[in-house]
């Protein structure tokens, strides 16, 4: 690795647990792609995410599910729709798989 990143840079990074409350089809999108509404809590609240993960993920398993996503993010105009957070997976090809708690945690519980 070259740019080797300080830990003042990472502390920067707001990357926090959310669960996933909506799931809608995102036609717009150049790729495939899903509208997101993701629960971090009372004191983060609703963002809403674009995630190209329709490869492995239906909507309906999408619901209810936990998810680590970066908070601190500007805004992105992704098509018609305002995503305002990034939703962090593991991406192999056009597979993406989403990062997750390995058991249920607060929503807006901070990742370190």
């Amino acid at each position: 690795m070259t740019n080797n990143l300080s830990w003042t840079d990472f502390e920067k990074v707001e990357i926090r647990v959310g669960t996933i409350i909506e799931a809608n089809d995102f036609p717009e999108s150049r790729n495939p792609s899903y509208q997101l509404l993701i629960d971090f809590g009372s004191e983060i609240g609703n963002l809403k995410s674009s995630a190209q993960i329709t490869s492995l993920y239906s909507k309906e398993e999408l619901i209810g599910k936990q998810v680590v996503a970066v908070v601190n993010f500007p805004k992105k105009q992704i098509a018609n729709f305002m995503s305002e957070c990034l939703v962090l997976g593991a991406v192999e090809g056009k597979n993406v798989t989403l990062l997750q708690p390995g058991k249920s945690v607060e929503n807006g519980l901070r990742i370190l």
